[in-house]
């Protein structure tokens, strides 16, 4: 420990630094004397330690860890077979207890049992894996091409007039009226909702993109770059897009539980994908909604959509507070 001119401790071992470099003598050099000593800093490693910091996070991410094992994992375990019980009648639309009861003490009969006597907890995680896996291949794209075409949007003003006059005449069109007409041209399966999803799904995220280059495209550090011949690309990519960091986590945490969200809605009104997707188990159980007694059918999948959703957002945008660079002082 170290007292300094304003009568505060120092800790040495923060300067990551030997006692012989420390109180070594040092000649007169130019090039040393320009050279600072300092903490060494990761970026990634300061926002993983905000974000921990707060116990909350830790309890969405381990229920988020929870949540990917069953949906990726569980399946893998478990033989699923949706018309198991189809011949006995005895067997279908059973609550829990029931069902527990009558097939067996064992987690798959944990949320009942459905229309075709299956198991509705092997069902909803199964449906889930297909929904989530959409979601992310969804974000992926969208997310690349709406920030890649967004930098240089906001940068180049040739591009910004021709991208503006599409945005204004596609985005206009609502969206969900785009994806249902895309889903009844084609098939309605796994990889037609996702071209259905991401074919003008970036166009929204680029224009957002663009707001924010706008904003900050006139700094005195990129008009130094401009002044030096820097290109447009090369300005958008490493002195815009690294300060966006927290913009872009938190819109990302948006966009991933929508795509589950459209997909769900779609279903649910007959037009969402052919596979058993939780969209497509939720449309499935519309009927038992209005049956005493089978309620608990509809709400299960129902209540797991709602809970991954919640999560997701949940994970992102404390994750998008924790990349902000303000968070670390």
């Amino acid at each position: 420990m170290k007292v300094n001119n304003y009568n505060e401790l120092v800790d040495l071992s923060d300067l990551s630094m030997s006692e012989a470099e420390l109180f070594a003598h040092v000649d007169h050099n130019d090039l040393e004397s320009e050279k600072i000593t300092a903490p060494r800093y990761s970026y990634w490693k300061s926002v993983f330690r905000v974000f921990f910091r707060k116990r909350i996070n830790i309890v969405i991410l381990t229920l988020f860890a929870i949540i990917l094992a069953f949906t990726y994992i569980y399946p893998l375990m478990v033989d699923y077979d949706p018309f198991q019980n189809l011949m006995d009648s005895s067997a279908k639309h059973l609550l829990p207890g029931a069902a527990l009861n009558k097939l067996g003490h064992s987690i798959h009969w944990i949320l009942g049992s459905g229309a075709s006597g299956q198991s509705t907890f092997d069902a909803v995680w199964f449906g889930s894996r297909i929904s989530i896996t959409m979601a992310f291949i969804c974000a992926a794209i969208n997310m690349t091409v709406g920030i890649l075409v967004g930098s240089v949007w906001g940068f180049s003003k040739k591009f910004d007039i021709f991208m503006t006059e599409v945005y204004n005449i596609i985005g206009n069109v609502p969206y969900i009226l785009f994806i249902s007409v895309l889903v009844l041209i084609f098939s309605a399966g796994f990889w037609t909702m996702v071209f259905a999803l991401t074919i003008t799904g970036w166009l929204g995220i680029a224009y957002f993109i663009r707001t924010q280059v706008i904003i900050i495209r006139d700094r005195e550090y990129n008009l130094a770059s401009r002044c030096l011949g820097t290109p447009i690309l090369r300005i958008a990519m490493k002195n815009i897009l690294p300060f966006m960091t927290s913009v872009i986590v938190t819109l990302m945490a948006t966009e991933i539980p929508s795509y589950i969200s459209y997909e769900v809605f779609l279903s649910y009104i007959g037009m969402g994908m052919s596979d058993m997707s939780l969209g497509r188990l939720i449309y499935q159980a519309e009927n038992a909604m209005l049956t005493p007694g089978w309620q608990f059918e509809f709400w299960s999948p129902v209540a797991v959509a709602s809970i991954i959703t919640v999560v997701l957002y949940v994970v992102g945008q404390n994750l998008g507070d924790a990349s902000d660079p303000r968070t670390h002082m």
